[in-house]
């Protein structure tokens, strides 16, 4: 499986402070660069002005106190490409979290369009200013469209990682998409898209789950979706989603977030062998996942040991999708 030792070595790399390991490896870097252009061409009408904000509390009639979320990330954590606050992800998961819980939710999103993962440094400071319970990273497409090491961006995940757990929060991270998807691309740069987003997707669920957080296999944003719809997948540039595309990856997203605030029944957490679920060492997880949009990693324990001879235990969950319920119906922003 040579994705998985792939992931295994830019995850060490990372750790380690490893050199040499680029997210487009030894191919024709001019080739790569006039098809990029070409696209960009293609793409045209791209979106203007920042996302809508959606920061505030969801379930504001609910009992309790309001439970912590943070958002952190690029543009698709931001939700550049749709026009209302609701339709944003960071308003599903708030939205759809506020209805698991049975509690009101209070969201803060610091993600920003064209972070890369060495952004997330900054993201994480202003996160932790509101103690999140639990927090959301959507991050790696950027590093990938802009050459940076997949080792450099793996290590800025994991002390993002490090950083949220440290400050009491849960972790879930929605791994790099798949940017073979975008449908202006052509080959073979679609190839190489493929092949770049799926390693550093793979190596960013290893770092993850290192580290007690959660990895989200996004994929191609469940791609069966994606490539019989692209017109209503997709926003009007061809490379973010639409609200559409937002809610499918919120829907992929929120039963992991609900598992890491055990707010699930136990029985949901248990791997089903028939869905090709079950215990694995953390790389072939983390392989496995990233060639299976909506999987979940997260870290196990075997005859009472986290690791065993071929290192971290992890679990390969492919949970069932919660549909969100309608943000706008619970959204109270903050006064101005």
């Amino acid at each position: 499986m040579p994705r998985a030792f792939t992931a295994r070595r830019v995850a060490a790399a990372a750790a380690y402070g490893g050199g040499g390991i680029t997210v487009l490896g030894g191919i024709t870097v001019g080739l790569v660069a006039a098809e990029a252009r070409l696209a960009r061409r293609m793409i045209g009408a791209t979106p203007s002005g920042d996302p809508p904000r959606a920061d505030g509390v969801f379930g504001g009639g609910l009992p309790g106190e309001p439970l912590s979320f943070a958002m952190l990330g690029d543009s698709t954590a931001a939700g550049l490409g749709v026009h209302s606050p609701g339709e944003t992800p960071a308003a599903l998961l708030a939205d759809g979290l506020s209805s698991i819980s049975g509690t009101p939710v209070l969201m803060v999103n610091v993600a920003r369009s064209g972070a890369r993962s060495e952004a997330l440094e900054d993201q994480v400071e202003r996160a932790l200013a509101a103690a999140p319970q639990i927090a959301v990273i959507m991050v790696g497409a950027n590093d990938v469209t802009s050459r940076v090491r997949s080792a450099d961006a793996v290590r800025y995940l994991a002390q993002a990682v490090d950083r949220l757990r440290a400050g009491g929060s849960e972790v879930v991270v929605g791994t790099c998409p798949d940017l073979g998807s975008v449908k202006p691309l052509m080959q073979p740069l679609k190839w190489f898209a493929r092949r770049a987003s799926r390693q550093l997707a793979a190596a960013q669920t290893i770092a993850v789950v290192e580290r007690g957080g959660r990895s989200v296999s996004l994929g191609d944003l469940l791609g069966r979706e994606f490539a019989a719809d692209p017109a209503g997948m997709f926003s009007e540039d061809r490379y973010h989603p639409s609200a559409r595309g937002y809610a499918a990856a919120a829907m992929a997203m929120l039963p992991s977030m609900a598992a890491a605030l055990a707010l699930e029944p136990d029985d949901e957490s248990l791997p089903d062998a028939r869905r090709g679920e079950g215990v694995l060492p953390v790389y072939l997880a983390a392989a496995e996942a990233a060639e299976t949009p909506g999987t979940e990693v997260s870290g196990a324990r075997v005859g009472g040991h986290d690791r065993g001879p071929r290192g971290r235990w992890a679990t390969l969950l492919r949970r069932v999708r919660r549909t969100p319920s309608a943000p706008a119906a619970h959204h109270e922003p903050h006064p101005a």
